[in-house]
């Protein structure tokens, strides 16, 4: 269910990681090796071959993810950016629904923080100490106080399309987008120049599944919680 558009880049997607001698193994080998191989990033579930699909969330360059989508997506990234060695920053004004992810992650480290709609405060980010801002503000959030920056990414929920979502749709470097009407989907897909197959895919998306694109590249990605998620957070879902 994997659909890219054509283009030399993927400005948008996991950052080229590092390039060392080439190593090579027998065609009768290759079932031995457990562990995928690819570049840097947040593997955030699989794509329709069955391949990683990563987001290259800690940059070097300011770096904007705006999902269209539900709170589970949302809090399962989180999570693994966590695990990472990000520091995760959640803008939020239902504290009460990031409270139990905040308490669990990091095991016992303080690697997430809960800060009320507009009162977060400066992070310093660094190489060795990136950040994510997830920016849980409802339909119409506002401009945020902490904006996107070297080693210290911003991703913003919005749980349906809104008003707002052009003006964070143009500027994101990254956008995903779960289940949504087939007005939503239109609109949508003229905002991000898709074909009108993925247009139409939109409103039928399954929960779990997530269109991740920019205006040159897309992948239907499919994600699915590890029994560690699941006992924090539940089943995938599309409503909170």
């Amino acid at each position: 269910m994997s659909v890219r558009a054509r283009g030399r880049g993927r400005p948008g997607f996991g950052l080229l990681g590092p390039r060392r001698t080439r190593h090579s193994v027998r065609p009768e080998q290759l079932a031995s090796l457990a562990v995928p191989v690819g570049d840097d990033g947040v593997v955030i579930g699989v794509d329709g071959d069955g391949r990683p699909a990563v987001i290259g969330i800690n940059r070097p360059t300011p770096y904007d993810v705006t999902l269209i989508g539900g709170l589970w997506t949302a809090q399962v990234l989180a999570l693994r950016a966590a695990a990472t060695g990000a520091r995760i920053v959640v803008e939020t004004g239902r504290a009460h629904a990031w409270t139990k992810l905040a308490q669990a992650a990091g095991a016992g480290q303080p690697c997430v923080s809960l800060h009320d709609v507009g009162r977060v405060p400066a992070q310093g980010p660094s190489a060795g100490s990136p950040v994510v801002v997830v920016r849980d503000c409802g339909m119409r959030p506002p401009r945020g106080r902490v904006a996107s920056g070297p080693w210290q990414s911003v991703v913003t929920l919005l749980p349906y399309l809104s008003p707002v979502a052009p003006r964070l749709l143009e500027k994101s470097s990254l956008v995903g987008i779960q289940r949504v009407s087939p007005d939503e989907a239109a609109q949508i897909g003229q905002l991000m120049h898709l074909p009108a197959d993925a247009t139409r895919t939109l409103s039928t998306l399954t929960d779990g599944v997530t269109l991740w694109c920019t205006r040159r590249d897309r992948q239907f990605v499919m994600t699915s919680a590890t029994d560690a998620e699941s006992g924090l957070l539940g089943s995938a879902r599309r409503m909170d």
